[in-house]
């Protein structure tokens, strides 16, 4: 804050091991540690945004309770985060274990004021975002060409491509305002001076010129997993690029 910095991020997670070994501290230590944080933040002027980390599975502690991930995503929420992030670090879950996270999370904390975070190690994070945005959540973490990792989350891959993201809500009808060519040439420059390929499934549009016609169910078709109603989706999804969680 002393530096200029007009946000910053607070992060924990539901898997207690996990938080042992990211963080050093237990989930009630980390939460604590946070409230000085927050209020001087907020005498600042400066926002807080609150993140959850393994919302579906601890590594070392195997799944976690919905419920659980709920309180602490409140207790963020409560102590003046504006958005509580939920973060699959592990990349482990699926549109079912989302949609059951999600259904406890949004009783406590508007949808609104949550966003999503997902790894794409098993191929779900889309799948996985479509869920979202069923329920509401707008707000979508995502790493350039797929790039990212967790030390502490062995296995686990880099965050869903933005390029795979934007690509998805545009075949959808939700403009993001972000140009998916120059995403693409962004990644590729990226990889380059990384030495490392791109991970994302957009890949054929770099190699080929076709011209794809997609033939999407409108999303009024979908109910809501949680009540049966299908909330609209008025405002388009906030693609971030974030670093790893």
């Amino acid at each position: 804050m002393a530096a200029g910095a007009k946000e910053i991020l607070v992060f924990t997670a539901a898997g207690e091991a996990f938080t042992r070994k990211n963080i050093n501290c237990s989930i009630e230590e980390s939460i604590e540690r946070f409230k000085p944080i927050i209020s001087r933040a907020h005498l600042d002027g400066v926002r807080v945004r609150g993140c959850v980390s393994t919302v579906f599975a601890d590594p070392y502690d195997g799944p976690v309770d919905p419920a659980k991930v709920a309180n602490i995503a409140k207790r963020l929420h409560d102590l003046g985060c504006y958005e509580v992030m939920l973060g699959d670090t592990t990349g482990v879950g699926t549109p079912g274990t989302t949609a059951q996270v999600l259904n406890e999370v949004t009783k406590l904390v508007p949808a609104q004021q949550l966003a999503v975070h997902f790894h794409d190690t098993y191929g779900q994070a889309l799948p996985n975002i479509l869920v979202a945005l069923r329920f509401g959540v707008t707000t979508i973490d995502a790493g350039l060409a797929g790039f990212g990792g967790c030390p502490y989350a062995k296995g686990a891959s880099g965050n869903v491509a933005t390029e795979d993201v934007v690509y998805m809500l545009q075949g959808m009808g939700i403009e993001t305002g972000v140009d998916l060519d120059k995403l693409i040439e962004t990644g590729r420059w990226l990889g380059t001076h990384l030495g490392k390929g791109m991970f994302f499934h957009f890949v054929l549009r770099l190699m080929l010129s076709v011209s794809l016609t997609l033939v999407l169910a409108p999303m009024s078709s979908v109910s809501r997993a949680r009540s049966g109603s299908q909330p609209e989706i008025a405002a388009a999804p906030a693609v971030r690029k974030e670093r790893e969680l």
